[in-house]
């Protein structure tokens, strides 16, 4: 069992230690934690046993965060053959914890945290592989990347992360205003989590305070190719916070952090240009939500919180509308 004083999200970044001398180190640890959504892992797995490099070059194991819906050891020695490792958490622990976990039992220099509902495309590893060799001053490196839904159909375009291969440009003030990286896109060399710390003060939006970390004292280079496919679906933590406001409050959190953390002449357009982005989203989600669930609870505190990041005409427009949705009782297209 965790200690009495364990923190679920920790309050300062974990420490991580380096490997302990005589570990025998490779090149790629790919980490994929898993907590229920077992309908995926299969295909999570497949996407990168599809383009391992060995286990003389490639670590790959699940850790597993006290699964109920399932048996994922056997997923894991069905699909894996031998080849995949299985880790099973003592007790549960929550996803901040379980990244921690993963980042700790890599041996990998170069850690790959593939949540288990989310997949890669041919060509990834090698792709990220010759990043780091072109750029070796880079701390992380990405390809590009789509949210997909239950079927792996594209849910929308997302912008791409950078207009051409190599070191991202101006990254530090972008990622601090909105989250362009989704995790399967991202690889973190072990040495900068070392330096840094694992994930840490929130629980919705950790990656994102974590590409910022990373991005205000390593450069980060990019692949244009999309490579990494994010799966948007109802068990998603994020999908499940809107109705507690606890998406908000770690955006929000995650806002404020980042924003202080930018050079000062850089800290107040970014922070309108922040405030803005997110209080179009949010005006957006809210109507996605009403549609896809009809809860005029929920729906009208998230068209709220769009207000709480910036009231502005859009905002305003959308609060408006939906509030005359569920009035007249309207459950026709989002649009």
């Amino acid at each position: 069992m965790p200690e009495s004083n364990f923190e679920r999200i920790p309050s300062k970044p974990p420490v991580i230690l380096p490997l302990p001398p005589g570990t025998k180190r490779l090149q790629w640890s790919v980490m994929i934690p898993v907590y229920n959504g077992l309908a995926y892992l299969e295909q999570t797995l497949n996407s990168v046993l599809c383009q391992d490099f060995g286990p003389d070059r490639m670590q790959i194991e699940v850790i597993d965060d006290v699964s109920n819906e399932g048996d994922v050891a056997a997923i894991v020695e069905r699909v894996g053959k031998g080849r995949v490792a299985y880790y099973r958490q003592p007790v549960n622990v929550g996803n901040v914890r379980n990244f921690e976990t993963c980042i700790n039992r890599a041996v990998g220099e170069y850690i790959h945290i593939l949540h288990g509902d989310d997949y890669v495309e041919q060509g990834f590893y090698k792709a990220i592989t010759q990043l780091f060799i072109d750029f070796p001053e880079a701390g992380a490196a990405c390809t590009d990347w789509r949210v997909v839904d239950d079927a792996g159909n594209a849910v929308w375009a997302n912008e791409p992360v950078g207009d051409e291969r190599g070191i991202l440009k101006n990254w530090h003030q972008r990622i601090a205003i909105r989250q362009y990286l989704e995790p399967p896109a991202k690889v973190v060399k072990r040495s900068t989590y070392e330096d840094l710390g694992s994930f840490y003060l929130v629980n919705c939006s950790e990656d994102w305070l974590m590409w910022n970390r990373i991005a205000a004292k390593y450069p980060v280079a990019y692949h244009p190719e999309v490579l990494a496919k994010y799966r948007n679906h109802d068990q998603n933590i994020t999908a499940v916070s809107f109705k507690n406001r606890k998406n908000f409050m770690d955006i929000y959190k995650t806002m404020m952090y980042n924003i202080a953390h930018l050079p000062e002449h850089l800290r107040e357009e970014s922070e309108k240009a922040s405030r803005k982005n997110y209080a179009f989203y949010f005006a957006n989600l809210a109507h996605r939500q009403w549609h896809a669930n009809y809860d005029k609870e929920e729906a009208i505190i998230v068209a709220k919180d769009a207000l709480n990041f910036q009231v502005n005409a859009y905002s305003l427009k959308l609060y408006i509308k939906l509030l005359l949705k569920i009035a007249t009782g309207y459950k026709g297209k989002t649009k």
